[in-house]
């Protein structure tokens, strides 16, 4: 085993300085992914931060709507919070969609969003695998890869990201708040993860030595009419095979906003925003759900065991958008 060193801090201007000066350095919330990979090998980081005891642990309600999420908030604490069920419920659906209790009790909101890959190609150090090892190969395309990515993936790797909470974030506009010892910085999460390209191994856009502080949900009224749904292959505490978040506003029969957003399609949450451009300002009905899930999924590229992907994902579409018609027609 690697020796690492370990340090708890307890104010976010000495994070960031332990950050600064150790690019090997690796911020430890829950653990419940960062341990189990220094576990295998996948993970070597020189010294482990403790952010348990950082003031980042807050919800709190923003000015003219939206919310505030510290990044030590618990999944747990997240998917109860009154505010989020009341107005976001796709995200509170996610969160419980993902782990066990127990794993939701441990688990930050600025952990789950730089978890890691669950591809075996990648959490087993005897295999290639360019996320891991740059260069090195990606055996999925002609290996194990029926829950690999169908959007968004290139020829040096085809994993996908693990996430739920992420999902419903990237359909709400969700903002990722960081502090750098150049001072705070924000992404939108549609930009904090970054395309696969030739550098799969280069996962997110946060600066060098950033510390992820919060999330930022901008108001959003059609969040309120939003649900969360996650197929998987085993109904208990797996990783999903496709899921979706989709919020829906529909009067006298037309789409007056719709967002979707797509998981275990792509190396990062997909947002759907073709099929949300064909959608608004049309008919909500199956045809046209139909077509837009189309649309969407016209740019998939598939590996010859994960095509199902497709279908699986039209239907989702389908499914969710026609039952928040039919909620909103009540």
């Amino acid at each position: 085993m690697r020796e690492f060193g370990y340090q708890r801090v307890f104010d976010v201007p000495g994070a960031v300085a332990l950050l600064g000066a150790d690019p090997d350095a690796r911020c430890l919330g829950g653990g419940t992914n960062l341990v189990d990979l220094m576990k295998a090998g996948v993970e070597r980081p020189a010294q482990l931060i403790d952010v348990r005891e950082l003031p980042l642990g807050g919800i709190e309600a923003v000015e003219g709507g939206g919310l505030r999420i510290g990044a030590t908030v618990t999944n747990s604490e997240l998917a109860a919070h009154p505010e989020v069920r009341r107005h976001y419920p796709a995200l509170a659906q996610a969160v419980l969609s993902g782990a066990s209790g127990q794993l939701r009790n441990m688990a930050t909101v600025g952990g789950n969003l730089l978890q890691r890959t669950r591809c075996g190609y990648f959490t087993d150090p005897t295999k290639p695998c360019n996320k891991r090892v740059p260069g090195s190969g990606c055996p999925a395309i002609e290996g194990e890869h029926h829950n690999h990515a169908i959007l968004g993936a290139s020829p040096h790797c085809v994993a996908v990201h693990p996430s739920d909470m992420g999902v419903a974030l990237a359909a709400f506009d969700a903002v990722v708040r960081y502090e750098t010892t150049d001072g705070p910085g924000e992404l939108p999460l549609t930009d904090f993860y970054l395309p696969v390209g030739d550098t799969p191994h280069r996962e997110t856009a946060l600066p060098p030595g950033a510390l992820i502080t919060g999330i930022t949900l901008p108001p959003a009224p059609v969040a309120a009419h939003s649900r969360y749904r996650k197929v998987r292959e085993r109904a208990s505490y797996a990783f999903a095979i496709g899921s979706i978040a989709a919020a829906l506003d529909v009067q006298d029969g037309v789409v007056r906003e719709v967002r979707l957003a797509f998981g275990a399609v792509a190396s990062r949450p997909w947002r759907a925003r073709e099929a949300e451009r064909v959608l608004t300002g049309g008919p909500a009905d199956a045809a046209a759900f139909t077509a837009a899930a189309d649309a969407e999924l016209a740019a998939a590229e598939t590996l010859p065991h994960n095509g199902y992907k497709v279908t699986l994902m039209r239907n989702l579409v389908v499914a969710m958008l026609t039952e928040l018609t039919e909620e909103a027609a009540r």
